[in-house]
């Protein structure tokens, strides 16, 4: 697990009028995440913007468990995922066609393809999953966001995204429910808020950020959290996983390769098992049996 207090989300909201808001802004953390592999730029912008957006979703978690975050297409961007604890811990990955040529400036849309959908599961963890599939609507990960959470909560939202290469930030306002506000207002909250550049987006904290925006009428801002990097993965949660694939097919890779090594995705630890690892994990000779059965056959 990595923890640095550069990576922080932070909420406030405005005494005078009924908006609240969220700051994330994502620099070890994302760090981490986007050293795992050699994401093409345009990816890598779009991962730590679903980041982020992440961070933000999380923070309303009402109960223990996971987050999870997903982006699927079927043209050269294949998946972007996050997963968000309730413990404010991160996690992401993308998958995409990496013989594929992709422009440093290619849109989320022309990535994804058509028939591309926003999906949001939740795992709480003592009650069964939850999952929304939509369609994805708009051509960024933001606009993509206000539309499902318009259509979800039903309250009037504003959200920018931003991501380099050192970090990656959000910024959330949102109506409170059941509260008058004259339109005007919110108008000149959000008209504030769309003149935050990228750059300050991911290079300014929630203190620089809230004060160039609205030093005017400041947000009463809250105790700021801390947001870790951490992966769930172990190697028993592979051991489950080739049970599920069974003796035959597990039993096949070994003949073949030795070994069968699982990679995992998030962090790239590697789980290797071998023959002696196998058959023990099936409590059965399964490797032999293989052997012995590809010898019938010849």
């Amino acid at each position: 697990m990595t923890q640095n207090h550069s990576d922080i989300r932070t909420r406030f909201i405005f005494d005078d009028m009924p908006i609240r808001g969220m700051h994330i802004r994502l620099e070890k953390v994302w760090q981490h995440i986007v050293n795992q592999k050699h994401y093409p730029v345009a990816i890598r912008r779009a991962l730590g913007e679903l980041l982020a957006a992440g961070s933000l979703l999380s923070a309303n978690l009402k109960n223990e468990g996971t987050l999870i975050v997903q982006v699927q297409g079927q043209g050269r961007l294949k998946m972007l995922v996050v997963e968000a604890t309730s413990e404010n811990t991160v996690r992401a990955t993308a998958r995409w066609d990496e013989t594929a040529e992709i422009r440093d400036d290619e849109s989320l849309t022309a990535l994804l393809g058509d028939n591309s959908v926003f999906v949001l599961t939740h795992q709480p963890k003592d009650a069964d999953p939850w999952q929304g599939v939509v369609p994805l609507e708009g051509d960024s990960i933001a606009q993509m966001l206000v539309n499902y959470m318009k259509r979800s909560e039903q309250l009037d939202t504003y959200i920018t995204l931003a991501a380099d290469d050192q970090a990656a930030g959000a910024l959330l306002l949102q109506r409170l429910p059941e509260e008058e506000l004259d339109d005007a207002a919110w108008e000149h909250v959000t008209t504030l808020a769309q003149t935050l550049t990228p750059q300050e987006l991911t290079g300014l904290d929630a203190h620089h950020a809230l004060y160039r925006l609205y030093h005017e009428t400041p947000p009463r801002v809250f105790e700021p959290e801390a947001i870790e990097f951490a992966c769930t993965c172990s190697r028993g949660k592979v051991s489950d996983m080739l049970l599920m694939l069974g003796g035959q097919e597990v039993g096949s890779v070994v003949v073949e390769q030795g070994s069968i090594q699982i990679d995992c995705d998030f962090c790239h630890s590697k789980y290797v098992f071998d023959e002696t690892d196998v058959n023990a994990l099936f409590g059965a000779d399964v490797v032999n049996a293989v052997r012995q059965e590809n010898e019938r056959l010849q």
